[in-house]
């Protein structure tokens, strides 16, 4: 059976949301995803989404897909596997720097993601079984199905309205949330959410933590979480910018809320550092920022091995594609603390899909199985979304 690809078309989309987001790092109300289409010589198709945000990898949409038609086209000419497990050996060598040494993660999400998609459909096996290649202990299914949950994500606005955002999350049955801070008006929003949670939150019936996005230098997020410590928080996001990330360790010591890495984790490598210099208690992984699913579950693993806790996160904005590849993840994972994404339309006024995925009460969730990520995207919906023509890639 030829594997060998024959095309690849990038989509830039532009989907309105249906409330503007903001946090510390940046805010959106449109939706800017890059969809990554292959298309194998036997006519397999294979779709992949990532969200290039400078803020966090240092892409932009153009730069990702500069990178995909520079550096990913050409050294997929000669990949043509002959089996599965071939097809993610394949997939493990893709670069996550371009020669220049400039990441990008992002843009190698979006082309594992559609070849994964492609070669499970090509080969007919299902995506789970990177768990068992990947020679992860007590990775597989269940993972962490039927024990996680969605969470809620609360982001920058008045407390009053904060109030609102927070009311109708819970009365959705959501039990775990997620605050942004490194905001003016910090103490008055903190101070709303920890009142109308303040009992469930002592019981344990749900956990709070916050979000910095890198928002603060090093001397105010030590006075600002000194000041937290005896509040119920499960744990602290990125507190402080990405050129003060070497003094994480040092902020962990001082303080006592658990610290967890985001923006500072994008690589392997980067993972292994803030373990050897015991920086952080949990890691971030999203998907589209730490280069694919392969990538992904590596980290997992390491965090795992090494004891941390760690999040399967996303990015704002994500289509229901993304989500279902985050679920993916879930399916495989065992042991995650906190899960986000899969908000599908209760976020977009429109998506890629022809059965959108999204989280249902409580932030429970249905697991996906059948070919490649399980959802079929629309190429209906893909041209009335799109920003710009579509860019064909002949391979």
């Amino acid at each position: 059976m030829n594997a060998a690809i024959q095309r690849i078309t990038i989509h830039r989309l532009a989907i309105p949301m249906k409330v503007r987001f903001a946090h510390a790092a940046g805010e959106r109300d449109i939706s800017e995803p890059l969809m990554i289409k292959v298309e194998l010589t036997d006519g397999t198709l294979g779709f992949g989404e990532t969200h290039p945000r400078p803020y966090v990898t240092g892409e932009t949409v153009e730069s990702a897909a500069k990178a995909i038609e520079m550096v990913f086209a050409p050294s997929l000419l000669s990949v043509n596997p002959d089996s599965f497990p071939a097809a993610l050996e394949a997939l493990s060598e893709l670069p996550f720097a371009a020669p220049d040494g400039q990441c990008i993660a992002a843009a190698r999400a979006g082309v594992e993601l559609a070849l994964l998609d492609a070669y499970s459909r090509h080969f007919r096996r299902s995506v789970d079984e990177a768990a068992g290649w990947m020679g992860l202990a007590n990775f597989g299914r269940p993972g962490s199905a039927g024990r996680v949950r969605y969470s809620g994500v609360l982001g920058a606005g008045p407390p009053a309205k904060l109030r609102r955002s927070l009311f109708k999350q819970r009365l959705f049955g959501l039990r775990d949330f997620k605050l942004k801070v490194a905001l003016p008006d910090d103490e008055a929003r903190l101070s709303t959410v920890l009142q109308a949670l303040r009992a469930k939150l002592r019981s344990g019936r749900a956990t709070l933590r916050l979000d910095a996005n890198g928002g603060w230098d090093y001397q105010t997020a030590a006075e600002r979480l000194e000041q937290l410590t005896d509040q119920p928080i499960a744990c602290v996001e990125e507190p402080i910018g990405a050129g003060q990330a070497g003094l994480l360790p040092e902020l962990r010591r001082r303080v006592r809320l658990p610290l967890m890495a985001d923006e500072s984790l994008i690589t392997y490598q980067q993972g292994r550092n803030l373990i050897d210099q015991q920086a952080v208690d949990l890691f971030n992984i999203r998907i589209s920022k730490n280069g694919g699913f392969l990538p992904a579950m590596r980290l997992a693993g390491l965090a795992r091995q090494a004891g941390l806790g760690y999040q399967i996160g996303c990015m704002v904005g994500e289509t229901s594609l993304l989500s279902a590849v985050g679920r993916r993840l879930l399916q495989l994972v065992p042991g995650v603390r906190f899960a986000e994404g899969s908000f599908g339309r209760f976020l977009l006024r429109d998506d890629v899909v022809t059965k959108p995925v999204r989280f249902g009460y409580g932030g429970r969730f249905r697991t996906l199985g059948g070919p490649g990520w399980g959802v079929e995207v629309s190429a209906d919906k893909l041209d009335r979304l799109a920003r710009d023509p579509p860019e064909v890639l002949h391979l």
